[in-house]
């Protein structure tokens, strides 16, 4: 059967290849598996029991509103409004099955094939596939801040896009850049869509902007959100766009075609963390800072010639050693022969830089420890 070039020219997910890896690794250890950015345990007992309440109930397995369960949308307006960023309204609020999804209708509500939509490198790589899949032209800038962004902006883009904390990198773009970003689509009639996947992991409690303060956010800011991460539920998919109605009018359309509305599980999962899992989720947040602080300090004495660049949220941005081969090398060196998962930094990337995304939060304080153990037993392969 003849399949569709688009298609056939784009990667495979990074994670699936690196888990086809495992087959071929030594052995010899137990894997450390810096892979995935999911919590490997379980959610709060509160959600858990909340849940399992709604599956048994009539409604458990209905479609929900199209918008989103209104208990919901309320309770994560008030959640961000919380933040200090400013005023949220339920009505801002579209739910969908997870952040992707949210990206994917925002940016397909936006845009039409060749128009272009600026990625800061290093990208999140569904991100950039999903452009490439519609028919979008992806502009490439090296930081988040409104200096680099400027001189990419041309009569085709449609919007910008920055990822806070940043997915590989870790990177928490500052309030200042981030309004500063704004201020500048506004007066280009360009949207800023700020992926905020893993807001509940910032390095402080700052509000991490104020943008819905400004009178006109809704034509201009788009802020996109996931309950996986913060509330372990990866595999219930729930996230949300947060919008004026003129965008979520029209992502709704598109919504009906791929899932009608997110999973009413997922959904309930999501309200019962805001509402009654709150103090779990801090001590979440506290546990990956302690885990980061941990990993930067193994990462600090560079074994192997490993370099860390970036950290933050879950995640550690790491050079190769010097005189190893390319990054498909590496990262396939370090499952064979050392045990550990890493995903190549190729997949974030346009070109290769030879680095890999190390996901810290889900290793215990001793598999930290040991990380840094057999880093230092690598040793280069030139390609």
């Amino acid at each position: 059967m003849r399949l569709s070039p688009r298609i056939t020219a784009q990667i495979h997910s990074p994670i699936g290849e690196a888990f086809a890896m495992v087959q071929r690794r030594g052995g010899k250890m137990d894997l450390l598996d810096l892979s995935q950015a999911a919590p490997s345990h379980p959610c709060a007992p509160e959600v858990a029991d909340h849940i399992a309440r709604v599956a048994a109930s009539p409604d458990g397995g209905r479609y929900c509103p199209q918008e989103g369960l209104p208990h919901l949308r309320e309770a994560f307006a008030a959640d961000l409004t919380a933040t200090g960023i400013g005023t949220v309204e339920t009505a801002d609020v579209l739910v969908t099955a997870g952040c992707n999804q949210a990206f994917c209708l925002t940016v397909s509500a936006l845009c039409d094939p060749g128009d272009e939509v600026v990625l800061v490198v290093p990208f999140y790589f569904n991100h950039d596939m999903w452009l490439r899949l519609q028919g979008f032209v992806p502009r490439y800038v090296d930081q988040a801040t409104a200096a680099a962004i400027e001189p990419v902006l041309g009569p085709n883009t449609r919007a910008v896009v920055v990822v806070s904390p940043a997915n590989p990198t870790g990177h928490t773009t500052s309030p200042v850049d981030i309004e500063a970003i704004f201020d500048l689509c506004a007066s280009r009639g360009v949207v800023l869509m700020l992926d905020e996947t893993y807001r509940s992991f910032r390095p402080s409690d700052e509000a991490p902007h104020t943008l819905h303060q400004r009178p006109d956010w809704r034509d201009h800011l788009v802020t996109l959100h996931s309950f996986s991460k913060e509330f372990a539920i990866p595999g219930y998919r729930a996230g949300a766009v947060v919008a004026g109605p003129a965008l979520t009018t029209e992502a709704m359309k598109l919504l009906d075609c791929v899932a009608i509305c997110a999973p009413r599980i997922g959904q309930e999962a999501a309200w019962a963390g805001l509402t009654m899992a709150d103090e779990w989720r801090r001590q979440q947040t506290a546990r990956v800072r302690e885990r980061q602080a941990l990993f930067e300090a193994v990462m600090a004495e560079r074994p192997g010639g490993f370099t860390l660049q970036q950290a933050g949220a879950y995640f550690g941005w790491v050079s190769a050693p010097d005189g190893a081969g390319n990054t498909a090398q590496v990262v396939e060196q370090l499952i064979v022969e050392h045990d550990v998962l890493t995903i190549p930094g190729t997949a974030f990337t346009p070109t290769d830089q030879r680095m890999v995304r190390m996901s810290f939060a889900n290793l215990a304080e001793s598999q930290i420890a040991e990380l840094g153990q057999r880093l230092a037993g690598f040793t280069p392969r030139a390609g």
